[in-house]
C-alpha cells in the first residue's frame, strides 16, 4: 500500500508543471500562478503558489516504478527558479501576498517557506541570494502575528524556524520558537484537538500533527510528545468505517488528511500507523477528496510523498473498530457507534451529521437550508453555522434546538475589487492584519440570526436512528425554496467544498411542503436511517 501515496501524488505533477512558467527567458520564470503569468487575469502573483516547488523536488527524489520525473536534470533547475521567483515577488520584508495586494499573508508565507527550505536542502541547492531570502522570510514570520486562532499556521512557522536554525546552526530564533510552541501547547484542548477558528477541525488537525511530528524529530521535548499522543488518539476517532475522514461536521468543513505525521509518530507510537492504514484503504477505494485545483493542489501532494518516503515497514495489524459513545464536550462533537451503525454529529452546528451502516455511508446531512425573499434580495437561511445551541444528550435520544442563521454568500464585484485595491494601495498596506480581521468576520466568524426556529431530535429505535426535524416561522410566504443537502457549507475556508464521492447523495427537496405552510405553522420531517 505504500506506493499508493506516491502514485496519487505523482498523478498531480503534470498539472503542477502546467501551472509553472518554465521559460528561462520569461520575466516570470519560476512562477506557479498561471492566472498571473499566462492568463494575465490577476494583477499580482499568489505567494502560496510557490509552495509547489516541494512536490517537484520530492517527485525528482521519489524512486518508484513508472515515475517519469525521477532524477530528471531539468527539475532541480525549475525548483531553483521557483525559489528565486518567491524571492523576487516577495515584499522587501520577506512577506508575500495571497488574495490581495499588500496582504502579507502569514499562511502563504509559512507554507511556501517550508517548501522552499525542504527543496533547498533536498536538492542540495547552493544559492546565496535564495538563502538570504529564506532568512529574511523567517525573520518576518518570527515577528508576525496574524488574527484568528489557526494552530496549523503556528506549527508551520515553528517548523520553518527549527529547520532553518539547524541549517544555519543559529540560535537567533530560539525565543520566537519557544513562544509559539508554548502557544500551540496552551491552545490544545484537553480532548486533544487544536483550534482552527471556532473549534475542532479534524482535517487541519492532521496538518498540525505533521508539523509537530517533524519538530519533535528535530528537537525532542516530552511535552510535545505528550501533545502528539493526545492529538493522534483524537484523530483516530474521525476515521470513518469506509476509510474517509472528516467532513462538514467539523469547524472548517474539510476532508483533509495529511498522513506524514502519522508515519513519523508511528515509529514510536504504533497506533498511529493503524490510522494511516485505514486511510490508505479508503484512498484505494477512491474515497479521498479531490484537491486538484490551482490553489490547493500542493499541500497533499508533498505530504503524500513525504509519507511514502518515511513509510514505516513494520506495521501492527488493524484492531476491530471501537464501539460505544465518544462525546467531545469541548469540541461539541458526538460519535456514537453501535450495532454496525456509526453516527458523527456536530452538536454546535445544529445537528449536522454523517451516518454509516455496515461500513457504508448512508446519510450525510448539513441541516435545513432555505432561500428567503427579504426586501429586494434573496438570502439563504441555514442550520449549519457554529453556534451555542440548546442541547440535551441522552443514551438513546439527542435534542438540538435553536435558530437558523444567514449564510455567508458575499461575492466580489468590480466595484468591491476596486475599493479593496485602492484601500490596500493606500492606507491598507500599513494595516493588513486589520483588513484580514475584518474579512474574517465578514466571511467566517460573524453571524446573524434568521427568523426560523428549528428542533432536531435523533432517537435510537429498533436498531436504527430516527431523525425528527421541526422548523417553525412566521415568514413562510417569503420562502422560495427549501431542502437539506449532504455537503452544504457557508463560511469561507480554502480547503473546503472539495468533491468527495460521499457527496453524490441527492438533495432532499422540501419546497412543496414549505409552500403549503402558513405563518406560525411548523414543517415536520421524520426519517428512518
Amino acid at each position: 500500500m505504500r506506493n499508493l501515496f506516491a502514485e496519487v501524488a505523482l498523478s498531480q505533477i503534470p498539472k503542477i508543471l502546467t501551472l509553472l512558467d518554465r521559460n528561462p527567458h520569461s520575466p516570470t520564470y519560476g512562477c506557479f500562478d498561471r492566472n498571473f503569468w499566462h492568463y494575465k487575469i490577476i494583477d499580482f502573483p499568489s505567494g502560496m503558489a510557490q509552495e509547489f516547488v516541494l512536490p517537484l523536488a520530492l517527485a525528482y527524489d521519489t524512486d518508484v516504478p513508472d515515475n517519469p520525473f525521477y532524477q530528471q536534470p531539468v527539475i532541480p533547475q525549475w525548483v531553483e527558479a521557483g525559489i528565486l521567483y518567491a524571492a523576487h515577488s516577495s515584499h522587501g520584508d520577506g512577506s508575500c501576498d495571497d488574495y490581495f495586494p499588500f496582504e502579507r499573508a502569514g499562511g502563504a508565507a509559512a507554507f511556501s517557506l517550508l517548501a522552499c527550505l525542504d527543496s533547498y536542502q533536498l536538492l542540495g541547492i547552493n544559492n546565496n541570494y535564495a538563502l538570504q531570502f529564506l532568512i529574511q522570510r523567517a525573520n518576518w514570520l518570527a515577528s508576525h502575528h496574524e488574527s484568528g486562532r489557526l494552530t496549523n499556521h503556528q506549527a508551520l512557522i515553528v517548523l520553518c524556524l527549527e529547520i532553518l536554525s539547524k541549517l544555519l546552526n543559529t540560535s537567533q530564533w530560539d525565543t520566537a520558537k519557544a513562544q509559539r510552541l508554548e502557544r500551540i501547547l496552551d491552545w490544545q484542548s484537553s480532548e486533544g484537538w487544536f483550534p482552527e477558528y471556532e473549534g475542532c477541525d479534524p482535517g487541519y488537525h492532521t496538518l498540525t500533527i505533521s508539523c509537530l511530528a517533524r519538530i519533535y524529530q528535530l528537537k525532542q521535548d516530552i511535552r510535545l510528545k505528550e501533545a502528539l499522543i493526545k492529538a493522534v488518539e483524537l484523530a483516530a476517532h474521525f476515521l470513518h468505517p469506509d476509510g474517509s475522514y472528516g467532513g462538514e461536521y467539523s469547524s472548517r468543513n474539510t476532508y483533509n488528511f495529511f498522513p506524514h505525521g502519522f508515519e513519523l509518530v508511528g515509529r514510536w507510537l504504533p497506533e498511529a500507523l493503524s490510522i494511516s492504514d485505514r486511510f490508505l484503504a479508503g484512498l484505494a477505494q477512491g474515497l479521498a477528496p479531490c484537491y486538484a485545483d490551482d490553489h490547493i493542489i500542493g499541500h497533499h501532494t508533498w505530504n503524500y510523498l513525504l509519507a511514502w518516503r518515511d513509510f514505516v515497514s513494520n506495521r501492527p495489524p488493524l484492531s476491530p473498530r471501537p464501539t460505544g459513545r465518544i462525546w467531545l464536550k469541548e469540541a461539541q462533537i458526538l460519535i456514537d457507534r453501535r450495532q454496525d451503525v456509526e453516527l458523527y454529529l456536530a452538536l454546535n452546528k445544529g445537528g449536522v451529521f454523517k451516518l454509516f451502516r455496515q461500513q457504508q455511508l448512508v446519510a450525510s446531512d448539513t441541516q435545513f437550508s432555505l432561500t428567503v425573499q427579504t426586501g429586494g434580495k434573496v438570502k439563504n437561511a441555514v442550520g449549519h453555522l457554529i453556534d451555542n445551541y440548546a442541547i440535551e444528550v441522552g443514551d438513546d435520544e439527542i435534542l438540538i434546538q435553536g435558530q437558523l442563521g444567514w449564510a455567508k454568500q458575499q461575492q466580489m464585484t468590480p466595484l468591491k475589487l476596486i475599493i479593496l485595491r485602492v484601500t490596500m494601495l493606500t492606507v491598507g498596506r500599513f494595516f493588513p492584519n486589520l483588513i484580514r480581521k475584518l474579512l474574517q468576520k465578514m466571511l467566517i466568524t460573524g453571524k446573524n440570526k434568521a427568523p426560523f426556529d428549528f428542533q432536531r431530535r435523533l432517537c435510537w429505535e429498533s436498531n436504527q436512528w430516527v431523525v425528527k426535524d421541526q422548523l417553525i416561522s412566521q415568514f413562510w410566504p417569503n420562502v422560495k425554496s427549501a431542502g437539506i443537502g449532504c455537503d452544504q457549507t457557508s463560511i469561507y475556508v480554502v480547503m473546503s467544498r472539495t468533491f468527495q464521492v460521499g457527496q453524490l447523495q441527492p438533495w432532499l427537496d422540501l419546497t412543496k411542503q414549505v409552500q403549503q405552510l402558513v405563518p406560525g405553522e411548523s414543517l415536520q420531517l421524520e426519517r428512518y436511517l
